[in-house]
Parts: C-alpha cells; sequence; structure tokens
C-alpha cells in the first residue's frame, strides 16, 4: 500500500494504546461526522433496485449543483482504479505533489505518467489530472483556468474530494463537457469514509462506461439510504461549513503557537511547515495524537481538525509539553 493519512496501525505498533485511546488527525475526514439515525432492515438485507441507486444520483446532483450525468463509485478510490480503463494508455500528466494513488494506478495499467508542477504543463495529455482544492497543500485552481486546459488535453480529471466547503471552485456544474470528469468523495466531508461512497460525473459517454464497469450494485443499500439523507441536509452541510472555517482558524493559530508555518490547507486540514516534521509528529504521538509526515518534504506536518472539545483540548496540552 502506499504512502497514505488513516495508517493508525502504524501508530499503535510504535507508540502502543487502543485504537480508541487515539486521535487520528492523519486524514482529512471530519471528525464530527452527519448523524446517521436509522438505517431500515431493508437497507441491509435487499439488493439495491435501480430506483434507490438513482434516487442517490438525483441527491448527489442536487448537493453538487449539476444536471450532469453521474454515477455512485465505492468511494472516490473506486472510480481512480477504472480512470486507465476509459481509454487505451498513452500520456497521463498529474499535477503534483498530490494524492498519490493517482501515478501508482495509472503506471500500473501501462500509461507514461509525468508530474508536472505548473497548470499549463499538462496541455497535450491524453489524461490530465488535478486534484481541486490540492491534497496536501490546499491549492486551488481557478475554474475559468481549468475550462481553458479542456480543449488543450484529451480527457480532463477534476478530483473534488475536498470541495464540498468551497463549491463556487467546483467544475460539476459543467461537468456534461466532452472530455471533462469530476471525481467528487462522500466520506471526507460528511465524516464517514468507512461508508465507501463518492461521485463520478460527466459526460454521459464516460458515465455510462463506469456505470458499466461498476457493475449492477456499486454501492451498498446502507450507502444510499445514508447518502440520499445526507446530499439532502443542507442545513447540516451549511452549517458544517461554517464551523470548519472556525476551526482552520483555530487550529492555525495553534501552529503558530509553535513557530510552524501555514504551507496551505483545506477546510478539512492544515498543512505546516516545521523545522522537523518527523519530531513534531512523534510529540504529538506521545499524547497518542497522529498527524501525517512526507517522505518527500521532512519539513511538511499535515493536520486534520480535532473534533469534540475534549480533542482540542488534549491537542493543545500535547503541543504545550
Amino acid at each position: 500500500m502506499r504512502e497514505h493519512g488513516g495508517n493508525l496501525d502504524l501508530a499503535q505498533q510504535r507508540f502502543g494504546g487502543r485504537t480508541d485511546d487515539w486521535i487520528d488527525l492523519s486524514t482529512g475526514i471530519n471528525r464530527v461526522p452527519y448523524p446517521v439515525g436509522g438505517v431500515s432492515a431493508h437497507a441491509w438485507t435487499a439488493l439495491p433496485s435501480r430506483a434507490e441507486i438513482e434516487a442517490l444520483h438525483r441527491a448527489a446532483q442536487h448537493a453538487y449543483r449539476t444536471r450532469a450525468p453521474i454515477v455512485a463509485t465505492g468511494g472516490a478510490q473506486a472510480a481512480i482504479q477504472l480512470l486507465p480503463q476509459l481509454g487505451p494508455p498513452g500520456r497521463a500528466r498529474i499535477l503534483a505533489p498530490t494524492y498519490n494513488e493517482y501515478a501508482g494506478v495509472l503506471s500500473a495499467a501501462g500509461w507514461d505518467v509525468q508530474e508536472v508542477s505548473e497548470l499549463g504543463a499538462l496541455a497535450s495529455a491524453d489524461l490530465a489530472i488535478v486534484v481541486n482544492p490540492n491534497n496536501p497543500d490546499g491549492r486551488n485552481q481557478a475554474p475559468k483556468d481549468l475550462l481553458a486546459l479542456l480543449p488543450r488535453v484529451g480527457r480532463l480529471v477534476i478530483d473534488e474530494s475536498f470541495a464540498d466547503s468551497v463549491p463556487q471552485t467546483s467544475l460539476a456544474p459543467e461537468a456534461d463537457r466532452p472530455g471533462l470528469l469530476v471525481l467528487r468523495s462522500f466520506g471526507k466531508f460528511y465524516g464517514l469514509a468507512g461508508l465507501r461512497l463518492g461521485f463520478a460525473i460527466g459526460h454521459a459517454a464516460d458515465i455510462d462506461k463506469l456505470a458499466a464497469m461498476s457493475g449492477p450494485w456499486p454501492v451498498s443499500g446502507a450507502a444510499i439510504a445514508i447518502g440520499c439523507r445526507a446530499l439532502r441536509d443542507g442545513a447540516w452541510s451549511e452549517a458544517t461549513s461554517e464551523r470548519l472555517a472556525r476551526d482552520c482558524a483555530r487550529l492555525d493559530e495553534m501552529a503558530r503557537g509553535q513557530g510552524w508555518r501555514l504551507v496551505g490547507g483545506a477546510s478539512l486540514f492544515r498543512l505546516y511547515g516545521t523545522p522537523d516534521a518527523l519530531a513534531a509528529q512523534e510529540k504529538l504521538a506521545r499524547s497518542q495524537i497522529w498527524s501525517r509526515a512526507f517522505a518527500h518534504n521532512p519539513a511538511w506536518l499535515r493536520l486534520g481538525l480535532p473534533g469534540s472539545e475534549s480533542e482540542w483540548t488534549r491537542l493543545a496540552e500535547a503541543l504545550a509539553r
């Protein structure tokens, strides 16, 4: 497995403790999840019907403000695994540094993969990939700049896994354009990563291919029931976005107290420049708080946002030691 956040088993091996003892801030997953409520027995025991899957698609179109064709997948990762099969292997260009699964998945499928640092360097690629907002540095590309790139590439994939709190940056409303494919994650913003739900939004030709490859039951009945409920709960989404903005400012202030420099971030995580990220990670880990360090940049430390007030207190105490 490639390096990812959420590797709490590694933290436990090195620093001990039970899973429940730890605060996992190594991911960009909301630690104040959507209140699931009851899930019917039918959702657990029956195969999802086509009507139920279509109801989920309509709920996602409502939440993402689009009329473009859409298909549910087992998290955004499931869509990433299928990307190489949308066309014959060719030149893939990825705006980097970013989520590392794209390069690995495409390389394994025979694509010529190159990571580039500027948006314009994606031009002439058969497949161009931009994570927007980017993970891990939160870099944001303007929608007009991305649309200007579209005629210059074979297919443009925009991963909007962290775009829920910044809908103005989303290209989902434009996703029915040929050659444009938008990926969305449900589990991060709604704090339900274990549900394994995501979406691909795009032109009918691509969505039909992805739907055919995903099979007749791409997601579970529970994912459909909870997803329909959450995606139509605009009040919860708005309140959560406002809380996350306040929490980002709160975490940035705590980091400044350590002398850490804000490199970037999105609404669910912050990236800091530190004198020694591994030393900072170990300091927090001794208080059983797990963070994300990066092998390619020894100064970078990424923190998700604590959830409860007790988690904020534990983080403040760990930083003060």
